[in-house]
């Protein structure tokens, strides 16, 4: 199967296949679109089962980028990169130099970052080769582990669907699915514990697991278990995909608001999800605040972290907009901030004020 007709392609601008022999380097690039401004997007560092399934992910996240930028109102177009192999035990600075040089060859129209398997030290050697690096430490801008901003984001979309949902302006007592505990999913444990919250949470990490259970009271279950938590909200943390055949069926929460991008295996499942009486915050609008803190990185704007936390909080907002459009149309959540970010994208770069009106 060629590229251009993968399932997945969604008229991708470039697509661009990385190879080094000496360091063990297999990449691919992916720019969906540049009409709003450089394509911006992490860098996934996964071990995939093919290389259909890495080119398939990175073809998804891109897209989800564009999608996500255009709706935080960001003058960034989206992009994305995976790096194919075991993050523990393949990767090397040599490696990560290599990908680096490889970033540099496209001249700024994608900027990487951190994404799952990549932190904010791999960046900083990434950063050796090239200019287009961004959640670094360094720098006049520096923003760091974006990772906490993500988290504080999609803490203030849950709030926004449990508003929705529930009728309700806070979560003490709320019952808590948390899927995933990584640099995300930790954060906004943290804070879901601070406002009240009852966590249940699972993660393929054990250390992970005993973090959480002994700092915030959670409890913990077991991976496959998440699904069948009689809890108010599901918070998909992890992976993609997670709302497919198998697990449909099985989702007692009410609530789906998580940081995980795409979420939904296809688009089909957000009418299901309606069918179910499952309101879903559509992944690249609750998980927006990390990129939406890089952006200050990439313009050369140095803020404090009490504003980048304050700057994310507009995601509820965005969702509470999403939530209402969706119920006076009568469609999928995910189908009305798709057409949003839909035209915003069509519309190109402009002042991100005006985004999502």
């Amino acid at each position: 199967m060629s590229v251009f007709s993968f399932d997945a392609f969604d008229n991708h601008e470039q697509v661009t296949f990385c190879n080094d022999p000496e360091t063990g380097l297999k990449a691919i690039i992916a720019v969906h679109s540049t009409k709003r401004g450089p394509a911006a997007g992490g860098c996934r560092f996964w071990n995939y089962a093919s290389d259909d399934d890495a080119l398939r992910d990175v073809l998804r996240l891109s897209r989800g980028m564009s999608y996500k930028n255009a709706m935080a109102g960001l003058n960034l177009g989206g992009g994305k990169s995976v790096i194919i192999g075991d993050s523990a035990t393949q990767k090397t600075p040599e490696l990560l130099r290599s990908f680096g040089r490889f970033i540099n060859t496209l001249g700024g129209k994608y900027i990487t970052a951190e994404d799952v398997g990549i932190n904010v030290e791999d960046m900083e050697i990434v950063h050796t080769q090239t200019q287009f690096v961004a959640g670094l430490n360094e720098g006049e801008a520096g923003s760091g582990d974006p990772s906490p901003f993500t988290a504080h984001g999609v803490f203030a979309g849950i709030k926004a669907s449990v508003k929705h949902r529930f009728d309700r302006d806070d979560l003490n007592g709320m019952n808590i699915a948390v899927q995933g505990l990584g640099h995300v999913g930790y954060y906004l444990c943290k804070e879901l514990h601070e406002a009240g919250a009852n966590l249940v949470v699972t993660d393929v990490n054990q250390q992970s697991i005993d973090r959480v259970v002994t700092e915030f009271g959670a409890t913990a279950v077991a991976v496959d278990a998440i699904y069948d938590q009689d809890v108010d909200l599901y918070a998909p943390c992890a992976l993609g995909a997670t709302i497919n055949d198998n697990t449909i069926d099985r989702i007692r929460a009410k609530v789906i608001a998580g940081a995980a991008n795409n979420q939904l295996i296809t688009d089909e499942f957000g009418q299901k999800l309606v069918d179910r009486g499952i309101l879903y915050a559509p992944d690249y609008v609750i998980n927006a605040g990390g990129i939406m803190n890089v952006a200050n990185e990439v313009a050369g704007d140095k803020v404090t972290t009490e504003q980048g936390m304050k700057d994310v909080e507009v995601i509820y907002d965005k969702l509470i907009q999403v939530f209402r459009g969706a119920d006076e149309r009568g469609l999928p959540t995910h189908q009305v901030a798709d057409e949003i970010a839909l035209a915003l994208i069509n519309q190109g770069t402009h002042n991100a004020a005006v985004a999502a009106e």
